[in-house]
């Protein structure tokens, strides 16, 4: 096990599968205590079994985080378990598809909650723990879908992101006197499990996805792993200098001037 994380606790949102899932992992095997999160019970455990298997040390905390006390209840647990935060990974987001004349008051507020709401509340919460220890990193996972002037059938998911990406700055820019790094990630195209289950359910079938690559930039998709090493970095001690930035993780799918 490497060390580039001993003794630090992080926490990762949406960390039940895809991407999620994958910084955890990476987190425990660098050192860090990880509080997973989730709404599926089941597959936290799992995860928590999985890192503890190959000599980890993490957590599982059954959480909505369309709801506000919930997003309390992470930090709570985090520093109920292992005596605070050092690092907050908001990688959790939805992003479901709604034709933009279709779309429903409704589908906006459960994109915001989610995606916008939860991030300033877990930051608001985690930052407390931060400023107490000296310092911390709060890592917020975009999408190239907040640069895109289209948008189309992901043009509230994408008004979602552009909202967090403003937020990130703001949030660097006020916490930086706190030693609290607060920064971006732009996520490429990642076919994660999830990502799967949305392409089909528009008609794409995997063959066609697979022979897409020929098309994309650098020939390849991202992978849940290229995203948790950039994580890594900005979570680790290595970055102790990084903050406000966004770190473009898309393999040149996503690249704005």
């Amino acid at each position: 096990m490497a060390d580039r994380l001993a003794g630090k606790v992080a926490i990762v949102t949406g960390s039940t599968s895809g991407i999620g899932a994958e910084i955890a992992r990476v987190f425990a095997a660098e050192g860090a205590k990880v509080v997973v999160t989730g709404r599926r019970q089941e597959r936290g455990d799992a995860i928590v079994a999985e890192i503890e298997a190959a000599g980890g040390d993490a957590s599982f905390c059954k959480a909505d985080l369309a709801e506000p006390d919930d997003c309390e209840a992470i930090v709570a647990h985090a520093c109920a378990t292992y005596g605070g935060v050092d690092a907050l990974v908001n990688n959790a987001g939805i992003f479901p598809r709604s034709e933009f004349e279709e779309s429903t008051p409704e589908f906006w507020d459960d994109m915001f909650d989610v995606n916008v709401r939860s991030v300033w509340l877990l930051a608001r919460a985690a930052a407390r723990s931060m400023r107490e220890r000296g310092g911390g990193s709060i890592i917020n996972m975009g999408s190239g879908n907040a640069f895109n002037p289209a948008g189309g059938r992901l043009f509230i998911y994408g008004c979602s992101k552009s909202a967090l990406y403003g937020m990130t700055m703001k949030l660097a820019g006020m916490l930086a006197g706190d030693r609290i790094r607060v920064n971006w990630v732009t996520v490429g195209w990642v076919l994660t499990e999830k990502e799967y289950e949305i392409q089909e359910g528009e008609g794409r079938d995997v063959d066609s996805l697979h022979d897409a690559t020929a098309r994309l930039p650098m020939g390849r998709y991202n992978t849940e792993r290229d995203n948790a090493y950039g994580c890594l970095f900005l979570a680790s001690d290595e970055s102790q200098a990084v903050t406000a930035s966004n770190l473009n993780i898309s393999a040149g799918l996503s690249i704005h001037i």
